[in-house]
């Protein structure tokens, strides 16, 4: 800790699912930059307080699209009101380091929202629609391969 300290870093870049370098960053009291897929529990719009309300978007692995009949939004919002439960169980022991480490009480949420920006690995055509905030960019598409150009017959048809 001494040695990034002294090296007196502008800004920290990090994946957030596990917890280690939102610390870092409040401890260094650095900006931070996240770049990632995505959160637990839908942390990542709940840092930044993006309405994600339980009848529109739906949570991870319910298999809803954002079609939902009446029995999958009740399903939904089932696994939303158990998601707290969740990650309380993930994040836990983040919470007790972090604590620990900056000497006060501090949650998981109030770490993540701490964030500069957002980079999301995201990309629109594939996601539901919903309101982001001015912080969060979504860059999708950035861990695509790289593929041949197209050949001569293709340009044609275009």
């Amino acid at each position: 800790m001494k040695y990034l300290q002294e090296s007196k870093f502008d800004a920290i870049m990090v994946d957030p699912v596990l917890p280690c370098g939102p610390i870092v960053a409040e401890y260094l009291s650095l900006p931070s930059v996240y770049f990632m897929r995505g959160l637990p529990c839908m942390l990542d719009y709940k840092a930044t307080q993006c309405p994600s309300p339980f009848s529109y978007v739906p949570r991870t692995f319910t298999s809803s699209s954002d079609h939902m009949t009446f029995m999958e939004r009740v399903k939904n919002l089932l696994v939303g009101f158990s998601e707290p439960l969740f990650c309380y169980l993930f994040y836990f022991k983040y919470e007790n380091l972090a604590s620990e480490f900056l000497h006060r009480e501090v949650t998981v949420l109030e770490l993540f929202s701490k964030a500069s920006i957002w980079l999301m690995r995201y990309d629109f055509v594939f996601e539901y629609p919903r309101p982001i905030m001015p912080n969060m960019v979504y860059i999708g598409g950035i861990n695509c391969e790289q593929k041949k150009p197209l050949s001569k017959v293709c340009h044609c048809l275009c």
